[in-house]
């Protein structure tokens, strides 16, 4: 009955998304309006960042039974979204609820797609991992047509797309299934393993990749931080996220506020974990500097309470620092771009192993037969790799096949920018959406 419900009154007031390039000078503005529902500011921003657009300013404001939320958006250049087809399908995918995600947390059983098996794994990370899963997967014939891998806090989480060497079709063979899970299990365990090793089989779609990332990562507690895995590391805590977590007790909220290094995909992240540990924004600003992202928020639990204890609001402050860092670019950019082909990937892989590189994170993908594949390497003490050494790799690779993008090791501390606070005074005075796109950048 509260589904038939939800489903009238949404049919009664469906979605309305307005998308203006007039009213803010550098950044195209996105208004939506919505029945709210759990889960729905997560959706939207998801639909934006997986467009690859850049969020440089938002309002968010859900009280009650509805959702009203302005963003300020460029594409990757810095400029407004002009594209026609870019805009009309941002607009009927936000007006239509079809695009609302399937709320399943876990990895389901053996059910491979017609067009590639996904395979899930986590455990404990180690410099040659990602060599040794290649490895495996390319002497059981089978074929990486993308994936994606993260590190974060001695832990590592992978979703991979294979398909079958000889046919290019997902693999269903039961016995071969079994003989993957078990091999790559081995794989993950190694010789030392802290925690249970993860291997699972499930069917692309049911969740989006970066969010079951995210939620491999939580399920493994790498929001712990890992001493051992720093020990001998020279670690510069202030690089890391500033999260602070507060009561506001006149209003019966909770208020967290995060000091980060911007980066794409970034409001992604965190309202991703905090939606998948079943908090709700009421009410939120981000704002983008020079360097530097703020986001302030105004949350309760979906039963309905604000954070009650010192434990809970420890662990809020571990896992927002958590999701804030596993995407960080820590270390050497790497691009490869050449023709795939069956084991390409364990070759590039045994040849970062054999010189002494680390891969933090790697986004795997094949487009028309074309690799196209970044990898984020670091030495295997998790420091800066030697200019020598990757002279070396793209003589033994290919120099056209793989160039160095970028250098995001960080050389010295980012410019330190004053964070204001705001909403906490202001949050609850009368504001309106015009005065909101007004508001430029402080870049």
């Amino acid at each position: 009955m509260d589904d038939e419900y939800a489903k009238l009154i949404r049919r009664m007031n469906p979605p309305r998304v307005v998308i203006d390039n007039n009213t803010c000078k550098d950044a195209t503005v996105i208004q939506v309006d919505s029945v709210n529902k759990h889960g729905i500011l997560l959706e939207v921003v998801q639909v934006l960042t997986d467009l690859n657009l850049l969020i440089t300013k938002a309002y968010i404001s859900s009280d009650g039974g509805w959702f009203m939320d302005v963003f300020n958006v460029v594409d990757r250049d810095g400029n407004k979204i002009r594209d026609e087809g870019v805009i009309n399908y941002i607009q009927k995918t936000l007006e239509n609820d079809s695009f609302f995600l399937s709320p399943l947390r876990g990895s389901v059983g053996v059910m491979p797609s017609e067009e590639h098996t996904s395979i899930e794994l986590a455990g404990t990370d180690r410099p040659g991992l990602l060599s040794e899963v290649c490895a495996v997967l390319a002497d059981l014939h089978c074929n990486v047509v993308n994936a994606e891998i993260w590190t974060h806090n001695s832990r590592a989480a992978a979703v991979v797309h294979v398909t079958d060497a000889s046919t290019g079709c997902a693999i269903e063979d039961p016995n071969r299934l079994s003989k993957i899970k078990v091999l790559l299990r081995n794989v993950l365990k190694g010789n030392n393993d802290l925690k249970t090793a993860k291997m699972t089989l499930s069917p692309p779609g049911v969740m989006h990749r970066e969010r079951r990332l995210h939620q491999m990562m939580f399920d493994d507690r790498d929001y712990e931080r890992n001493e051992r895995a720093e020990h001998g590391r020279v670690v510069d805590k202030s690089l890391r996220p500033n999260v602070s977590v507060m009561n506001c007790i006149e209003r019966d909220y909770t208020v967290i506020n995060m000091r980060s290094k911007d980066r794409p995909k970034l409001l992604f992240d965190t309202v991703c974990t905090l939606t998948d540990m079943q908090y709700v924004v009421f009410h939120g600003v981000v704002h983008t500097g020079r360097t530097e992202a703020f986001q302030e928020y105004y949350i309760r639990h979906v039963d309905g309470l604000p954070i009650s204890s010192e434990a809970e609001r420890e662990r809020v402050m571990q896992c927002l620092e958590a999701a804030i860092e596993r995407r960080a670019s820590e270390g050497l950019e790497l691009e490869l771009c050449t023709e795939d082909r069956v084991g390409l990937l364990s070759d590039i892989t045994r040849v970062f192993r054999e010189n002494s590189l680390s891969v933090k994170r790697a986004e795997i993908s094949t487009k028309s037969g074309i690799a196209e594949d970044t990898f984020y390497v670091t030495d295997v003490t998790g420091s800066a790799v030697d200019t020598k050494t990757i002279d070396a790799i793209r003589q033994e690779i290919g120099q056209s096949a793989l160039r160095v993008k970028r250098n995001s090791w960080p050389s010295s501390n980012p410019p330190q920018e004053t964070a204001t606070s705001f909403l906490f005074s202001n949050l609850f005075k009368a504001r309106t959406f015009q005065n909101f796109k007004l508001v430029r950048s402080h870049s």
